[in-house]
């Protein structure tokens, strides 16, 4: 059989990444950044999956503010769509010894997470390899198309 025959599906997949101040101010130009994008995307404000992630973003971005801070270093905001199967959002601090737990129970209240929890389809944390500091905190939902046209 001709390796053509079975063709790939081409998949679309948009990032948009940034680095911003490890503040308040950051955390909240997050936010509105990736609303913006998602806007952009085809995922209008006001729409479940832009709803759903800007408030996941609001609350990885204050995390990492709060909790992943580093004086003098930044967090990376990451948005990716993935066609229209799925979207994900991911946010990098530079603190990998804090590591949230599933289930959003932490030392430090850690009620955010449930959130979290409750709006993505599904969520993980990536410590960096040793000798990188920081973690990724990541959050991802699945057809995002199907959810906004509830």
């Amino acid at each position: 059989m001709p390796a053509n025959a079975f063709p790939q599906l081409p998949v679309t997949v948009r990032t948009f990444t940034q680095r911003l101040s490890s503040t308040p101010r950051g955390a909240r130009l997050a936010r509105i950044l990736v609303t913006q994008h998602l806007h952009e995307w085809g995922h209008p404000y006001g729409s479940d999956a832009s709803e759903a992630l800007t408030l996941v973003t609001a609350e990885l971005a204050a995390n990492a503010v709060r909790h992943g801070r580093v004086p003098g270093r930044d967090f990376r905001v990451r948005l990716l769509a993935y066609g229209d199967r799925s979207l994900r959002v991911e946010v990098t601090d530079q603190r990998g010894e804090r590591l949230p737990e599933p289930g959003g129970r932490g030392g430090d209240g850690g009620r955010g997470l449930v959130l979290v929890e409750a709006l993505a389809t599904r969520w993980g944390v990536r410590a960096h390899a040793p000798g990188e500091p920081g973690k990724t905190v990541w959050a991802e939902l699945d057809a995002p198309s199907a959810v906004d046209h509830k």
